[in-house]
């Protein structure tokens, strides 16, 4: 049966997308886990406000024995207590029942990292190998410079792919980023990425507007990017597929190996939360811990 929507879902959308600027996909996710629950509800569905904790307390139990990973699940119920949460405060609803909910605990993997070699093999790829006749001359610098970007910078995708010309300062290697919640950083840029960018916009004659394009001229999609990764991919030594999420990774830990304070990195990453950038110490304490058993004598 189609799953139906009410006003109040209508209003926590709306309010989540003007009051809390959430981004389009979090807006997504937050439809997305309220459909589900409504769905496996089925017939059984009557209203938001006459759910009780043991129905999501069998929701959860549905979810784990559907083998789902602990962080969907996770997402899922964050969706719902946001949801509820507002139905509390703007609503007039008594009390959440997703909040008597005891959720199973996050599990811990650490972020997958590219080395300082792959990193300078993978940025190398677009202007090395050959040039497809069909697309414009100035692509592959296009590509170059976002890679270059990417790991520069550290950007989420959603970043990159908002820029526009006015967000480079070029005088003062800077780039505007807006992240989540709106929120505006500005973060410095390496040097060859900046060479990147300009190269890449004298070709293409780009001068405002968004910053990078599409072989049409239009701002470039986040599936552009993917298959460039793929294509790229495919001309290094790296042996598990890539993403810009990765690039973020390998950036956030390459400043920590490095001495970079936690501090800084949470700044340039843009996380609201310090323990949000902690997972990357592990992952430098990891990495050591590694450097150590492969070298020394009585490890």
């Amino acid at each position: 049966m189609p799953v139906m929507t009410d006003g109040d879902e209508e209003a926590f959308i709306e309010f989540m997308a003007t009051e809390r600027s959430a981004s389009p996909r979090t807006l997504v996710n937050y439809r997305d886990a309220m459909d589900a629950y409504k769905s496996w509800r089925d017939s059984r569905f009557t209203g938001w406000r006459d759910a009780v904790a043991d129905d999501f307390r069998d929701y959860l139990f549905a979810l784990m024995k559907q083998g789902l990973k602990r962080s969907t699940i996770r997402l899922r119920f964050a969706a719902l207590r946001s949801f509820y949460k507002f139905l509390v405060l703007r609503r007039g609803l008594g009390r959440s029942p997703v909040a008597e909910v005891q959720l199973p605990k996050a599990e811990r993997s650490l972020p997958v990292v590219l080395s300082v070699s792959q990193i300078d093999g993978l940025l190398g790829v677009p202007l090395r190998i050959p040039v497809d006749p069909k697309a414009p001359p100035w692509l592959p610098l296009r590509d170059a410079a976002i890679l270059e970007l990417f790991y520069s910078c550290g950007l989420r995708i959603s970043e990159l792919l908002a820029l526009d010309v006015r967000d480079v300062d070029f005088l003062s290697e800077t780039v505007r980023v807006t992240g989540k919640g709106a929120k505006e950083r500005i973060v410095p840029v390496g040097g060859p990425a900046i060479n990147a960018i300009q190269r890449y916009r004298q070709e293409a004659v780009v001068t405002s507007g968004p910053l990078f394009l599409s072989k049409f001229r239009k701002r470039i999609t986040q599936q552009s990017v993917d298959l460039l990764l793929r294509k790229y991919l495919k001309h290094s030594d790296i042996p598990f597929s890539i993403s810009p999420h990765k690039l973020r990774h390998s950036f956030a830990t390459h400043l920590l190996d490095a001495g970079a304070d936690l501090r800084s990195v949470q700044s340039l990453l843009g996380h609201a939360s310090l323990s949000t950038t902690q997972i990357y110490t592990h992952v430098t304490r990891e990495r050591l811990k590694q450097a150590y058993d492969a070298a020394h004598p009585r490890a």
